[in-house]
Protein backbone atom coordinates (compact mmCIF):
# COMPACT_ATOMS: atom_id res chain seq x y z
CA UNK A 1 0.00 0.00 0.00
CA UNK A 2 1.48 3.34 -1.09
CA UNK A 3 0.67 6.32 1.09
CA UNK A 4 -0.62 9.32 -0.38
CA UNK A 5 0.51 12.65 0.49
CA UNK A 6 -2.23 15.01 1.34
CA UNK A 7 -2.71 18.05 -0.82
CA UNK A 8 -1.62 21.65 0.55
CA UNK A 9 -4.01 23.44 1.74
CA UNK A 10 -5.26 25.90 -0.92
CA UNK A 11 -4.50 29.80 -0.50
CA UNK A 12 -6.87 32.12 1.41
CA UNK A 13 -5.84 34.95 -0.88
CA UNK A 14 -8.49 35.16 -2.99
CA UNK A 15 -12.34 37.45 -3.64
CA UNK A 16 -15.78 35.85 -4.10
CA UNK A 17 -18.98 37.47 -4.81
CA UNK A 18 -21.71 36.20 -2.68
CA UNK A 19 -25.63 37.09 -3.47
CA UNK A 20 -27.59 36.53 -0.65
CA UNK A 21 -31.26 35.76 -1.31
CA UNK A 22 -32.22 37.96 -4.62
CA UNK A 23 -33.40 34.74 -6.54
CA UNK A 24 -37.10 35.53 -4.68
CA UNK A 25 -40.26 35.38 -5.81
CA UNK A 26 -41.41 38.01 -2.80
CA UNK A 27 -44.37 36.25 -1.55
CA UNK A 28 -42.86 36.40 1.85
CA UNK A 29 -44.04 38.69 4.85
CA UNK A 30 -42.30 42.08 4.62
CA UNK A 31 -42.22 41.36 0.95
CA UNK A 32 -43.71 44.77 -0.06
CA UNK A 33 -41.40 46.62 2.89
CA UNK A 34 -39.12 44.95 0.99
CA UNK A 35 -39.51 45.43 -2.77
CA UNK A 36 -38.74 48.81 -3.60
CA UNK A 37 -35.24 48.44 -1.74
CA UNK A 38 -34.72 45.55 -3.39
CA UNK A 39 -35.41 47.25 -6.71
CA UNK A 40 -32.82 49.99 -5.66
CA UNK A 41 -29.87 47.75 -5.25
CA UNK A 42 -30.25 45.57 -8.45
CA UNK A 43 -27.87 48.12 -10.73
CA UNK A 44 -25.12 47.64 -8.09
CA UNK A 45 -25.29 44.22 -7.85
CA UNK A 46 -25.51 43.89 -11.48
CA UNK A 47 -22.40 45.82 -11.65
CA UNK A 48 -20.66 43.59 -9.08
CA UNK A 49 -21.57 40.50 -10.86
CA UNK A 50 -20.14 42.08 -14.01
CA UNK A 51 -17.14 42.99 -12.90
CA UNK A 52 -16.51 39.48 -10.76
CA UNK A 53 -17.14 37.68 -13.62
CA UNK A 54 -14.61 39.86 -15.57
CA UNK A 55 -12.06 39.36 -13.19
CA UNK A 56 -12.72 35.71 -12.62
CA UNK A 57 -13.43 35.85 -9.15
CA UNK A 58 -16.36 33.31 -8.23
CA UNK A 59 -19.55 33.94 -8.03
CA UNK A 60 -21.98 32.30 -5.54
CA UNK A 61 -25.39 32.33 -4.83
CA UNK A 62 -26.64 31.20 -1.55
CA UNK A 63 -30.57 31.31 -1.61
CA UNK A 64 -33.09 30.64 0.85
CA UNK A 65 -34.92 27.45 -0.13
CA UNK A 66 -38.35 29.00 0.97
CA UNK A 67 -39.24 25.67 2.20
CA UNK A 68 -39.29 24.05 -0.02
CA UNK A 69 -37.10 20.86 0.48
CA UNK A 70 -37.46 19.24 -2.51
CA UNK A 71 -36.21 22.61 -4.37
CA UNK A 72 -32.94 22.52 -6.32
CA UNK A 73 -30.99 25.62 -7.68
CA UNK A 74 -32.68 25.25 -11.57
CA UNK A 75 -36.00 25.19 -9.97
CA UNK A 76 -35.62 28.08 -7.47
CA UNK A 77 -34.37 30.09 -10.51
CA UNK A 78 -37.28 29.08 -12.88
CA UNK A 79 -39.78 29.83 -10.16
CA UNK A 80 -38.91 33.40 -9.67
CA UNK A 81 -38.78 34.00 -13.29
CA UNK A 82 -41.76 33.18 -13.66
CA UNK A 83 -43.50 35.03 -10.98
CA UNK A 84 -44.40 38.66 -10.57
CA UNK A 85 -41.09 40.24 -9.99
CA UNK A 86 -39.15 38.35 -12.83
CA UNK A 87 -37.77 41.61 -13.41
CA UNK A 88 -35.69 42.03 -10.37
CA UNK A 89 -34.28 38.43 -10.90
CA UNK A 90 -33.25 38.34 -14.68
CA UNK A 91 -30.83 41.19 -14.69
CA UNK A 92 -29.29 38.31 -11.82
CA UNK A 93 -29.64 35.45 -13.39
CA UNK A 94 -27.08 32.54 -12.64
CA UNK A 95 -24.86 31.86 -15.34
CA UNK A 96 -23.11 29.09 -16.58
CA UNK A 97 -19.86 29.62 -14.04
CA UNK A 98 -21.78 30.57 -11.19
CA UNK A 99 -22.16 28.56 -7.91
CA UNK A 100 -25.11 28.01 -5.75
CA UNK A 101 -25.81 27.19 -2.23
CA UNK A 102 -29.23 26.20 -1.11
CA UNK A 103 -29.67 27.91 2.80
CA UNK A 104 -32.31 27.20 5.02
CA UNK A 105 -31.95 30.46 7.82
CA UNK A 106 -30.39 33.35 7.58
CA UNK A 107 -26.66 32.74 7.60
CA UNK A 108 -25.34 31.91 4.41
CA UNK A 109 -22.90 29.27 6.35
CA UNK A 110 -25.74 27.86 8.74
CA UNK A 111 -25.92 23.66 7.83
CA UNK A 112 -24.40 24.43 4.29
CA UNK A 113 -20.97 23.21 2.85
CA UNK A 114 -20.22 27.13 1.99
CA UNK A 115 -16.82 27.56 4.62
CA UNK A 116 -15.81 24.18 2.50
CA UNK A 117 -16.56 25.51 -0.83
CA UNK A 118 -14.50 28.88 0.26
CA UNK A 119 -11.66 26.90 1.76
CA UNK A 120 -11.25 24.99 -1.93
CA UNK A 121 -11.56 27.82 -3.98
CA UNK A 122 -8.86 29.12 -2.29
CA UNK A 123 -11.06 32.28 -0.74
CA UNK A 124 -10.39 34.79 2.13
CA UNK A 125 -12.24 37.38 1.14
CA UNK A 126 -16.32 37.72 0.70
CA UNK A 127 -18.42 40.41 -0.78
CA UNK A 128 -21.77 40.34 0.90
CA UNK A 129 -24.37 41.67 -1.60
CA UNK A 130 -28.32 41.09 -1.87
CA UNK A 131 -30.92 40.75 0.97
CA UNK A 132 -31.87 41.64 3.94
CA UNK A 133 -29.49 43.84 5.12
CA UNK A 134 -30.94 43.69 9.19
CA UNK A 135 -31.08 39.78 8.77
CA UNK A 136 -29.27 37.54 6.36
CA UNK A 137 -26.62 39.72 5.74
CA UNK A 138 -26.07 40.98 9.07
CA UNK A 139 -25.83 36.97 10.17
CA UNK A 140 -23.66 36.15 7.61
CA UNK A 141 -21.16 38.76 8.43
CA UNK A 142 -20.96 37.28 11.85
CA UNK A 143 -20.73 34.23 10.64
CA UNK A 144 -17.76 35.29 8.52
CA UNK A 145 -15.75 37.04 10.94
CA UNK A 146 -16.24 33.66 13.39
CA UNK A 147 -14.44 32.01 10.30
CA UNK A 148 -12.00 34.68 10.13
CA UNK A 149 -12.76 35.60 6.54
CA UNK A 150 -12.17 39.20 5.54
CA UNK A 151 -15.39 40.64 4.67
CA UNK A 152 -16.98 44.06 2.44
CA UNK A 153 -20.72 44.74 2.12
CA UNK A 154 -20.97 47.31 -0.32
CA UNK A 155 -24.39 49.60 1.34
CA UNK A 156 -25.57 50.61 -1.88
CA UNK A 157 -26.12 46.70 -2.89
CA UNK A 158 -27.76 45.61 0.25
CA UNK A 159 -31.60 45.78 0.12
CA UNK A 160 -33.36 46.57 4.26
CA UNK A 161 -36.75 46.31 5.01
CA UNK A 162 -36.03 48.63 7.64
CA UNK A 163 -33.64 51.52 6.78
CA UNK A 164 -33.02 52.36 10.57
CA UNK A 165 -32.03 48.36 11.21
CA UNK A 166 -30.05 48.09 8.24
CA UNK A 167 -28.14 51.39 8.52
CA UNK A 168 -27.12 49.51 12.84
CA UNK A 169 -26.25 46.70 11.24
CA UNK A 170 -24.09 48.15 8.85
CA UNK A 171 -22.49 50.32 11.65
CA UNK A 172 -22.52 46.85 14.23
CA UNK A 173 -21.16 45.10 10.72
CA UNK A 174 -18.23 47.60 10.59
CA UNK A 175 -17.10 47.81 14.61
CA UNK A 176 -18.28 44.87 15.82
CA UNK A 177 -17.29 42.36 12.80
CA UNK A 178 -14.45 44.22 11.01
CA UNK A 179 -16.36 44.17 7.89
CA UNK A 180 -15.27 46.90 5.05
CA UNK A 181 -18.25 48.58 4.39
CA UNK A 182 -18.24 50.72 0.98
CA UNK A 183 -19.94 51.81 -1.99
CA UNK A 184 -20.46 49.21 -4.85
CA UNK A 185 -18.06 51.25 -7.29
CA UNK A 186 -15.76 51.25 -4.66
CA UNK A 187 -15.00 46.96 -4.50
CA UNK A 188 -11.94 45.61 -6.04
CA UNK A 189 -11.36 42.15 -7.20
CA UNK A 190 -8.26 40.83 -7.87
CA UNK A 191 -8.06 40.02 -11.36
CA UNK A 192 -7.96 35.70 -11.18
CA UNK A 193 -8.41 35.38 -14.61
Amino acid sequence: MTERTPAPAPSTEGSALVVIDMINTYDHDDAELLLPASRAVVPAVVELLDRARTAGVPVIYVNDNFGEWRSHHGELVDTALAGPHADLVEPLRPDGDSLFVVKARHSIFYETPLSYLLWELGVGHIVLCGQVTEQCVLYSALDAHIRHLRTTVPHDAVAAIHPELAHAALEMMRRNMGAHIVAASDVTFEDRA
